[in-house]
């Protein structure tokens, strides 16, 4: 949800020399199409469906590689099967105002459908906070952790 998922899962794997691959990105790819083109055109549901699906797909064909979950995600049945669970966590106002600040913010923020109401973006939040923790193996606090931080004590917690 803007955290910086992407950004730290692409540092991680180069430093630490693992392959990467983000769901939403596989999803795209499938779909031929945006998440947000996804969203306006089959609706949430649907893509949800395509992420329980791509989960399913990690499960039986991929191995040792670093897998940057989108927003939703959480939800597969499969989940902890898939390894283990780090969830990089932040306050509802540093994300938004970490998004709202970046260079390319309306593209950010484009990106991001349930993004387009910021009441209805922190109530999801809010909704999902819990879920997060719940099923995290590893809680990182990105808020007051330097990437590099972040990098060792995730690198440390995995046993990597």
């Amino acid at each position: 949800m803007g955290v910086g998922k992407g950004t730290t899962a692409r540092a991680f794997a180069k430093k630490y020399k693992v392959y990467n691959i983000d769901t939403d990105d596989l999803i795209e790819s499938k779909e031929k199409k945006e998440i947000k083109k996804i969203f306006e055109k089959r609706g949430e549901d649907y893509f949800r469906k395509k992420e329980q699906e791509t989960a399913d797909w990690i499960e039986s064909c991929v191995k040792g590689t670093l897998i940057s979950c989108g927003g939703g995600f959480y939800k597969v049945k499969n989940l902890k099967k898939l390894g283990t669970v780090v969830l990089l966590d932040a306050s509802f106002e540093w994300i938004y105002n970490r998004l709202k600040s970046a260079k390319n913010a309306t593209v950010k923020l484009e990106k991001r459908p349930l993004f387009a109401d910021e009441e209805k973006a922190r109530q999801l939040y809010k909704e999902r906070e819990i879920a997060y923790k719940e099923v995290a193996d590893v809680i990182v606090d990105v808020e007051h952790l330097t990437l590099k931080e972040q990098l060792a004590y995730i690198a440390k917690k995995c046993k990597v």
